[in-house]
């Protein structure tokens, strides 16, 4: 209970003396909460492109388009094959003009659509694969580009690996700018806290005078760095959360011209929590290896 009632005392000498310099501080807390919104909020953008994309695709399949005027017969013996087929799990039907009326429906252009001509769609086979491993799918894909019935064979997964590869290129950008600056945050904090104990030196020296230990003198300056830390993760919560509701109010009057309901997702409370323990402990780890360095130089004359 004395300890706690310590460490409650130093907590709130710290916040006295971040309210004592209000502007010094916020100028701290403004900076490394700018810069952890950055990786913060591509983290953000990243994993909603990523729900989207598993929410198009969810099961991949292969798109067989056939040559105009194939008679009911060649189609159905066309399905029986392609069902006898090992590698093959289901199979729908999809004809020209079920595939038009589709299109009306999913683009809004019915009167465009009804204008033209004659029906430009072709008559479609939709395969489901039995087994999803890449390779297993690149080769039932190949082996039906063979057959001589199909105009066209579309793997339509691959956008979907090629979008999957785009932000594992973009979650290993995102590390690399993390950590270049959670360096510059350590080196921030590092920096204001060598500042404090050089304004504080006369005080640390009659500290050790009367027998003070190295840990009560340090404990002071870790709490101000790992409250530091902490405010500013909360700045970057705000910075990203305000920035999520802004643009989600401008995507919405775009996806609604493509009927889609897509939006940004905000952070969760997981990733909220995260966000600010990383920061507090990047503020506390800053101020340690600065009272580290500085700590022992000081000693009473």
């Amino acid at each position: 209970m004395k300890r706690l009632r310590e460490h409650l005392h130093v907590l709130q000498t710290t916040l006295s003396r971040l309210w004592l310099t209000p502007g010094a501080s916020l100028l701290n807390m403004t900076i490394i909460g700018i810069a952890l919104s950055l990786p913060v909020g591509t983290y953000v953008l990243l994993k909603s492109v990523q729900h989207l994309a598993s929410s198009v695709a969810e099961t991949p399949q292969i798109s067989v388009f056939l040559d105009a005027g194939r008679r009911d017969p060649e189609l159905r013996a066309l399905r029986e094959r392609l069902e006898a087929n090992d590698r093959v799990s289901r199979v729908e039907f999809v004809s020209r003009d079920t595939a038009l009326l589709q299109l009306q429906q999913s683009t809004g252009a019915s009167d465009m659509v009804g204008d033209l001509p004659h029906n430009p769609l072709p008559d479609t086979f939709i395969i489901y694969p039995k087994s999803t491993d890449a390779d297993a799918m690149e080769a039932l894909h190949q082996e039906l580009r063979s057959w001589q019935q199909f105009d066209h064979v579309q793997l339509d997964s691959a956008w979907v690996k090629k979008l999957d590869a785009l932000l594992g290129l973009g979650r290993l950008a995102t590390a690399i700018l993390a950590t270049t600056l959670s360096l510059a945050l350590i080196a921030i904090t590092f920096n204001t806290i060598r500042l404090q104990i050089l304004t504080r030196r006369d005080e640390i020296e009659v500290s050790k005078l009367i027998g003070a230990s190295d840990g009560f003198i340090r404990r002071p300056f870790l709490y101000f760095g790992l409250l530091q830390g902490l405010t500013g993760g909360i700045v970057a919560w705000l910075l990203v959360s305000a920035s999520l509701w802004l643009l989600n109010g401008s995507l919405a009057d775009l996806t609604q011209l493509y009927s889609s309901d897509f939006q940004l997702h905000t952070l969760s409370w997981p990733d909220s929590l995260a966000l600010f323990a990383f920061s507090g402990y990047l503020g506390w780890l800053g101020a340690w290896f600065s009272v580290s360095q500085h700590l022992w130089q000081i000693e009473p004359r």
